[in-house]
């Protein structure tokens, strides 16, 4: 039976993995030339001229993601060494903040998250047990809320303390929208498995992984090389080859491409939403007069995935000579001034792979729901970087703003199911299910489909 998956991102390479092992022939098309979708490596160059890999975006996975690391795992990939594992923490420039104890470390959930929060430094008491409470309160509920409920109603009874040096910078973080606009339910679900689920291998669930290597290099790469080893005679990897239309045939479906088709038995449509909207209006389009139903089926998918609203995440990368954070990764403040600091984390690279020396000195600060123009966004950035951590010599790298980074995840909505039509499915991190967008939800969204053939 063939198999094409159209989209070579984490969720591609996640189902053609699973496809493969099953025993199904897979064929994986991809329009680029570099694997991983909107989690990707990125060539760049210092500003003294040295070249280097960069990401497309600074990305973050947590101990809770046990399906990503179970496949890094299967692929070749340790994630013992290839991700650095730190505590939960939210640690502020000058030392405050949520941090776990290094004794309470290894403490199983969800009492290492209480350790952390019984010790976070610059906290009263009365706001350190209003966040326990709270969070025991969302575990009797069985981690459930009313579907209109925003982040900020779930957590009214907060201090403001806990709000804006926790709630407000795990909920951009997750779900890349402020608390106001967020879905209470879908930021519950990521709380339940982060403190208070078991993590992959030993680590907490709401342990930081932090990648050590280029994205591309972290899942993508070995996934495919994985592919060629273990199932080569019934894999094939189509780089640069772009799907421009598909239609229903003999019990499966032709894809066409500039000078060529074929046709599959069964397919998996893993591209972004918009692209993934386009081909089915298209397909529907073709097969309305032989097929009103199918045709009628495929819209009301594209309907919904075209519904969907999108959130930017800007990474302004930045280099000074032994520039070195007090943390891998620190968390930044938001100041009373509109938009004056718009970066909530910064990262230093050089920490993250010492044994790079073209990663030393290097800080990718993270924007998460940005709004504005690149130029001005990496202007404030580098303002913000000589106020809140004193490095007044950053000169800029390369500013990567993806606008369509993730979905809006609000409260009650509606996203596209994982089922298209008979033998065609969806996979990506928009597709319906009950993580936001993230690493986790598009490796799981691929492995689900691969399972559904």
């Amino acid at each position: 039976m063939k198999l094409a998956i159209v989209g070579a991102g984490w969720a591609g390479v996640a189902a053609a993995v699973e496809a493969a092992a099953a025993g199904w022939d897979v064929t994986l098309f991809e329009a680029t030339r570099t694997l991983g979708g909107r989690a990707r490596a990125l060539p760049a160059q210092r500003p003294d001229g040295v070249a280097l890999t960069l990401d497309n975006g600074q990305h973050i996975l947590i101990g809770a993601y046990a399906d990503t690391l179970a496949l890094m795992e299967r692929v070749g990939v340790p994630p013992a060494s290839a991700l650095l594992c730190l505590p939960l923490a939210l640690p502020y420039p000058d030392g405050t903040g949520l941090q776990t104890p290094r004794w309470a470390a290894r403490w199983p959930a969800p009492l290492d998250a209480v350790a952390a929060i019984a010790t976070a430094k610059g906290w009263r008491w009365r706001e350190r047990w209003a966040l326990v409470r709270a969070s025991l309160g969302w575990q009797r509920a069985g981690f459930a809320c009313a579907p209109p409920l925003t982040v900020a109603s779930l957590c009214a009874t907060l201090p403001q303390r806990v709000m804006d040096e926790l709630i407000e910078p795990l909920c951009v973080s997750a779900l890349n929208l402020p608390a106001a606009q967020a879905s209470a339910q879908v930021f519950l679900c990521v709380m339940r498995d982060a403190l208070f689920g078991a993590g992959f291998g030993g680590w907490a669930g709401s342990s930081l992984l932090l990648p050590r290597t280029d994205l591309s290099a972290l899942l993508p790469n070995a996934a495919v090389q994985w592919l060629q080893a273990q199932h080569g005679r019934s894999t094939r990897l189509r780089l640069g080859t772009r799907v421009l239309g598909l239609q229903p045939q003999a019990g499966g479906w032709q894809l066409q491409g500039s000078g060529w088709q074929a046709r599959f038995d069964r397919v998996v449509w893993a591209t972004a939403a918009s692209p993934a909207a386009q081909a089915m209006r298209g397909a529907a389009h073709s097969t309305q007069a032989e097929a009103p139903a199918l045709a009628e089926r495929l819209d009301r998918w594209a309907d919904t995935a075209q519904a969907l609203h999108f959130t930017a995440i800007t990474t302004v990368y930045a280099w000074a000579p032994g520039v070195r954070l007090a943390s891998p990764m620190l968390a930044l403040r938001a100041e009373p001034s509109a938009h004056a600091a718009p970066a909530q984390f910064v990262f230093d690279r050089g920490q993250l792979n010492p044994q790079d020396p073209t990663a030393q000195g290097v800080l990718a600060f993270v924007i998460s729901a940005s709004e504005g123009e690149r130029d001005e966004l990496q202007a404030r950035v580098l303002q913000q970087a000589a106020r809140q951590l004193g490095l007044a010599s950053l000169q800029p790298m390369q500013t990567v703003v993806d606008k369509r980074a993730t979905f809006a995840c609000t409260p009650g909505l509606q996203r596209p199911a994982q089922a298209i039509a008979p033998g065609l499915w969806a996979a990506g991190d928009y597709v319906d299910g009950p993580y936001p967008a993230t690493l986790e939800g598009a490796v799981r969204s691929g492995l689900a489909a691969a399972r559904l053939l």
